[in-house]
């Protein structure tokens, strides 16, 4: 039976995270990040922590970031968070990628553990 508060509770976290990309909220992606997270970045890198939130720090150059088709899956104490995103760049096209984000329940609290990001 899947417990409808943590999926609401992921869904807010999952609104949080894509709104912290878009306006470069250290703060609370520090508070929602665990401490051995990584995340797949598009060019082929990987980023522990330190390194994500340095990289969030930088000003963005992309705007109208968007989650489309957020599909929540709950397993236990372990969620995947799958969704699609749309944008725009600097100079004003239409981007679009994918997302796909792992979450754990660690001493009663949800935290990212892990990213993975696409574009198109």
């Amino acid at each position: 039976m899947v417990d409808s508060s943590d999926v609401t509770t992921l869904h807010d976290l999952n609104r949080d995270y894509v709104r912290s990309v878009q306006t470069s909220d250290v703060q609370r992606f520090s508070e929602i990040l665990a401490d051995d997270f990584l995340a797949s970045l598009p060019d082929g890198s990987l980023l522990d922590r330190r390194q994500f939130l340095e990289q969030t720090a930088r000003p963005v150059t992309i705007s109208n970031l968007e989650a489309h088709d957020v599909n929540v899956r709950l397993m236990g104490d372990f969620a995947i968070v799958h969704a699609r995103t749309t944008c725009q760049t600097a100079d004003g096209r239409s981007a679009s990628g994918r997302y796909t984000d792992v979450w754990a329940r660690r001493d009663g609290r949800w935290l990212a553990v892990s990213a993975h990001v696409t574009r198109n």
